[in-house]
């Protein structure tokens, strides 16, 4: 038989049958958890939650996307937007198969590099976006979004500020 990727048949199932696994060693802290937030409000779903089907139980236990299944529960407007249903991509696989599958899809997500965000906060500048902008969805304090505009040059991101008198130099009696 021919081997096929479970993405290849991902199931709409509603959320009241899906449960966390007991395992799960990944937190993701709250700005980030805004930002995912933000994300499914603004492209949906894109990619499914990976499942094991409990028969026993007739549920789904979360091998990952734990925090994807949280913004449904925890957001009416996703849930109600969504009509209760989430994407699901069933993986069959015993317990210590899918725990070393939990963490391969947690540690495999990567991180970004500090040139290339920022190359994207030049760009974005560069195509007219404010630092509000870029803020809101990026998921970016602003301090933020000013350290990495130095790395890519302060003054040419800069030249069009207007910049107060922060102070006047008086001048010294002789």
């Amino acid at each position: 038989m021919e081997y096929k990727s479970p993405a290849y048949h991902v199931i709409p199932v509603p959320v009241e049958k899906i449960k966390p696994n007991t395992y799960n060693p990944n937190k993701v802290a709250p700005p980030e958890m805004k930002l995912l937030y933000e994300s499914i409000k603004a492209d949906g779903y894109t990619m499914p939650v990976v499942c094991y089907y409990d028969r026993e139980e007739d549920s789904y236990v979360i091998v990952d996307g734990f925090h994807r299944y949280r913004i449904i529960k925890e957001y009416p407007d996703i849930y109600e937007r969504e009509k209760g249903l989430l994407p699901v991509s069933v993986i069959d696989k015993p317990l210590d198969q899918r725990m070393a599958s939990t963490v391969r899809h947690n540690r495999a997500r990567g991180s970004h590099t500090v040139d290339l965000m920022s190359n994207i906060v030049k760009e974005l500048h560069d195509l007219g976006r404010s630092d509000a902008w870029i803020s809101r969805h990026l998921g970016m304090e602003r301090d933020e979004i000013l350290r990495l505009k130095q790395i890519t040059g302060l003054a040419a991101l800069f030249k069009d500020v207007n910049f107060g008198n922060a102070w006047t130099p008086k001048e010294e009696d002789e």
